[in-house]
């Protein structure tokens, strides 16, 4: 008994390329919150730039700008960083995808395999040969029979199967003569 209440011996196994993912989106995601405080940043320098020159402050003011400066090129290397790892996350998943197309082939491929190894030809050759042969008994069974009447008895034929329509088209319309009597009554 023992284990009821204790840890599943198959614990979810993380691969290597989940694990790469991950790493690399979380390295995305340090650098989106990098360019969002240096997006703030930049709007704050220019602000305090703007009110040193109000002020008089020019050097101040200059030294300001330098330093929105620098925290644009900054930002345009976050970005250049942000574009390859987009880049290599999405090349990471795309041969993550073509690697398991590639397996779900190998399998496809080696179960045909063994589906065509458990059908033997022979089997199959006796197996059309039977039925071949069984229609052309069939034929020839056919063949007997019809070749066994004359052109006497088709006409005889003909004759009691125009008997019988006759027959099924005089009652139906003496029953319909007999429900128009009933139907012609009062409503």
């Amino acid at each position: 008994m023992g284990n009821l209440f204790g840890k599943s011996k198959h614990a979810s196994r993380v691969m290597d390329h989940d694990r790469a993912v991950l790493e690399l989106k979380g390295h995305r995601d340090k650098l989106w919150n990098l360019q969002k405080r240096v997006e703030k940043s930049m709007e704050r320098d220019k602000n305090v730039a703007r009110r040193l020159m109000q002020e008089g402050k020019r050097d101040k003011a200059k030294l300001m700008l330098r330093k929105k400066r620098f925290d644009e090129q900054m930002l345009a290397k976050y970005e250049a960083q942000l574009e390859n790892l987009h880049s290599v996350i999405s090349s990471i998943e795309w041969t993550h995808i073509q690697s398991q197309v590639l397996k779900d082939l190998e399998t496809g491929k080696s179960t045909l395999q063994r589906i065509n190894e458990s059908i033997n030809l022979n089997d199959v050759e006796k197996i059309l040969d039977e039925t071949r042969e069984a229609a052309d008994f069939q034929r020839q069974i056919s063949d007997l029979l019809g070749g066994s009447m004359t052109s006497e008895d088709d006409r005889a034929v003909e004759e009691e199967f125009a008997q019988m329509f006759e027959v099924r088209f005089t009652t139906s319309l003496f029953e319909r003569t007999v429900i128009m009597v009933h139907c012609d009554g009062p409503f």
